[in-house]
């Protein structure tokens, strides 16, 4: 069977890291291209049949853009070689200009953080897509699919060690509701430890 090659655009460090893990442990052959002089070297080299690209990396506009919207957009030749699909990721910073201009060129994306589940499934459709796989991943191996992380506050130290790639869907929609009680929580914690120091005292 042929390898099913898939190349990552992106010059984050922790990015880069947490989707070779999942990536890699599918079996495929995963390349990372950290440069954007060797962006489109390698676009035309590995022939991968899916790109991931971070619009961090790629931007919005020039050669990379362009050469990657006519892949991801390239119709299914009989007899010729599958096309390239494409995926963006979009950091919540980038979003408000990148994903009117995604969504107006039809380029699929997903705004970062996100659910592990719903990198899987994007991954799978476009690889279904390409005729590299034929069954979905979600489907078929669910225990990939991670809990959710509880509620973390900006600026906190959980906050700082957090990769903003992969997270809890209760991470990013937590209602006012919820928020409210999260912090009476923390608010009767925070009394209960001054209690217990006084009462040491």
């Amino acid at each position: 069977m042929e390898p099913i090659n898939i190349l990552i655009l992106d010059d984050d460090v922790v990015s880069q890291a947490a989707l070779r893990q999942v990536l890699d442990s599918e079996g495929w052959q995963v390349h990372v291209v950290t440069r954007m002089d060797h962006a489109l070297a390698e676009v035309a080299r590995w022939q991968a049949r899916l790109v991931i690209a971070s619009v961090s990396m790629t931007g919005l506009s020039g050669p990379v853009f362009e050469t990657l919207r006519v892949l991801a957009q390239a119709e299914a030749v009989e007899g010729a070689r599958t096309p390239t699909r494409v995926l963006y990721l979009v950091p919540m910073m980038a979003a408000p200009r990148a994903q009117p201009m995604l969504e107006r060129v039809g380029l699929p994306y997903l705004l970062k953080p996100y659910h592990l589940h719903d990198f899987l499934q994007k991954v799978s459709d476009l690889l279904i897509e390409a005729g590299a796989i034929s069954t979905s991943m979600v489907n078929v191996q669910p225990e990939l699919q991670v809990a959710p992380r509880p509620f973390v506050r900006i600026g906190t130290r959980l906050d700082k060690r957090r990769t903003n790639m992969f997270s809890g869907r209760d991470e990013y929609m937590m209602t006012e509701e919820e928020l409210m009680e999260y912090e009476k929580q923390e608010e009767e914690e925070k009394k209960k430890k001054i209690k217990k120091r006084d009462d040491f005292l």
